[in-house]
């Protein structure tokens, strides 16, 4: 089984995802979707959480290995850097959505340097927008953001295009791929649903919905 599978299965048995081709769920954004993600779930679970922190640290190592400092984003990616860091042996930061406004009106928390070289984690990138804000954030204290992780993406074209204009490379654990294929392998949801599931998310992709 391979890394993104594996997240994948241990996402699915925990409850961190829901796929239902029948009774959609409602975004935020108001979008009709057969799957919903809540990534938290994964941090009650000692095994699932074990599993994204050495998954995350791998990927950290293989990809970003001149990280000095891991950032989480707030407040779903404080947990995971947490975990990264102290497997990484690395220092630690989380960056708020926007400064405080009050106290010192910090918008990243945690002993940070200029000219030192920062990987986000994030828990899920649809658009790439809060990983994104973490990113400027931390170039604006002088520090070089070599990349991001997270645990799960819907591979959109527009996060894409945004991690691209700004030059940052993500890397994610798992994708909407991986939990339909694990789906099926745990009998979640049966072969005939699949054409909906790709076919949602097609044109989720291509920003028909």
């Amino acid at each position: 089984m391979t890394l993104e599978n594996n997240i994948a299965h241990a996402m699915l048995k925990v409850g961190a995802v829901e796929l239902n081709p029948i009774d959609l769920f409602t975004w935020a954004s108001g979008i009709k979707s057969p799957i919903y993600c809540d990534t938290r779930l994964t941090i009650s679970d000692p095994v699932a959480r074990k599993e994204i922190a050495k998954g995350l640290a791998l990927k950290i190592k293989e990809v970003f290995p001149e990280t000095e400092v891991v950032a989480g984003t707030a407040t779903a990616g404080i947990p995971h850097a947490a975990w990264v860091s102290d497997i990484l042996e690395l220092p630690m930061v989380y960056v708020r959505s926007k400064a405080k406004e009050h106290g010192r009106g910090n918008q990243i928390e945690g002993k940070i340097e200029a000219g030192q070289k920062v990987v986000v984690v994030e828990d899920i990138i649809s658009t790439g927008g809060s990983s994104i804000t973490a990113v400027e954030a931390l170039r604006n204290a002088g520090c070089e953001v070599v990349g991001v992780v997270c645990v799960y993406t819907y591979n959109l074209p527009r996060a894409e295009a945004a991690f691209e204009e700004i030059g940052v490379k993500y890397v994610s654990l798992t994708n909407f791929d991986y939990l339909v294929e694990a789906a099926i392998e745990t009998g979640t949801i049966s072969e005939d649903q699949v054409p909906f599931l790709k076919g949602w998310h097609a044109d989720l992709k291509a920003g028909k919905l």
